[in-house]
């Protein structure tokens, strides 16, 4: 096992959708996040979630189409890994349906079953590879019930709305829990299909029946609630979780609740106390090599920093020309934040990407 210092280990965001991964609304995450990945983007969608559905392929397939349609500037090449159901043809642990994974560096999964997609994806092959491609600074993109599904506890929406079973979690694939994070997620959060006669907020839950799950949480588990037609994007490389979109996303932890509007941010910290970890921590030797030989790291020079570090260097160099030296400092420690060095010369100004440091996971 490695002692944690490996230094290619460097956790990927992670983008989060309360509903309408393929909105128009949903471009702006897409771009945002392969900007920061670089070219060239090779995308996987997984079809586990829906792989119980008849028409499994085409509720990936869409996924597949949105971002070959509307982010073609960075031509990404995308595939669909068709993990349906284990025992079958089609199993989450078969070598060949996972192969694509080990190359991905943009994995996506989105509409179905949360506990169906647990069901199939705990301890799968295809599974441990995302995981293992993550750690080495892939990007994940979730949507609908995989977002649940990466949750600590994950809800059992339809088991409960639709067939009337007792409010309860089940477990889930716990995505950030070896990060120390206990996370509920809840897409959905502000869901109003139901209008006057019946709250279906709370990812149809109702907010009468949510508090009563709410309270059957275990101690220090924290519930991410993200509004539709929203995206979070948790960083933990950064410490740093980004709102887009339209509405909000709600973070209760001991007992608060924090609102944060589209366009806010705050730190990792909100969620939970993070910590670095071994990222070869649960997976075996065979995943791990697989994973670590198709490089996730893009050529630096194909990367170019979007508008925000633009504009922040900007006011850098505003504040500088007004020989405010602390302003200047301050923006330089944010654009270091969002992965960029700034080198000043004679003839101005210059952007270079930071290198990022294994064991920075935020939050510890």
């Amino acid at each position: 096992m490695s002692d944690g210092n490996d230094d290619r280990a460097m956790p990927g965001p992670v983008a989060i959708f309360g509903s309408g991964e393929t909105a128009p609304e949903a471009q702006r995450v897409h771009d945002v996040l392969m900007r920061r990945a670089g070219q060239p983007i090779h995308a996987c969608v997984l079809e586990t979630p829906a792989g119980f559905e008849l028409n499994s392929e085409a509720v990936a397939g869409r996924l597949a189409t949105f971002l070959r349609d509307h982010l073609p500037n960075y031509r990404p090449e995308v595939a669909v890994v068709p993990a349906r159901r284990r025992g079958t043809p089609f199993s989450p642990d078969d070598p060949e349906i996972a192969r694509p994974i080990f190359a991905a560096n943009y994995l996506l999964a989105g509409p179905g079953s949360p506990t169906y997609a647990v069901r199939q994806l705990r301890g799968s092959r295809a599974w441990q590879a995302t995981v293992a491609r993550h750690r080495l600074g892939a990007t994940l993109v979730f949507a609908s019930a995989m977002s649940i599904a990466i949750s600590y506890s994950t809800l059992p929406v339809y088991e409960i709305y639709k067939a009337g079973h007792d409010p309860h979690w089940t477990p889930g694939l716990d995505l950030f829990g070896p990060y120390g994070l206990m996370l509920a997620i809840v897409p959905h959060w502000n869901n109003a299909e139901g209008g006057a006669s019946l709250d279906t907020s709370r990812c149809f839950m109702g907010v009468e029946r949510f508090a009563t799950l709410a309270a059957m949480l275990e101690p220090g588990t924290t519930i991410v609630g993200i509004d539709e037609h929203t995206a979070l994007v948790v960083d933990l490389m950064s410490d740093r979780c980004e709102v887009f979109g339209l509405g909000e996303v709600t973070v209760v932890r001991d007992g608060h609740e924090t609102a944060v509007p589209a366009g806010g941010t705050f730190p990792v910290s909100l969620l939970g106390t993070a910590s670095p970890i071994d990222p070869r921590a649960g997976l075996s030797d065979e995943i791990w090599t697989l994973a670590s030989e198709a490089s996730v790291g893009p050529d630096d020079r194909l990367i170019e920093p979007d508008q925000e570090v633009l504009d922040l260097l900007a006011r850098r160099n505003d504040a500088r020309s007004r020989r405010d030296w602390p302003e200047a400092d301050r923006l330089r420690t944010r654009i270091g934040e969002l992965g960029w060095q700034v080198a000043d010369n004679p003839s101005g100004s210059t952007l270079s990407r930071a290198a990022r440091r294994q064991g920075s996971t935020a939050g510890g």
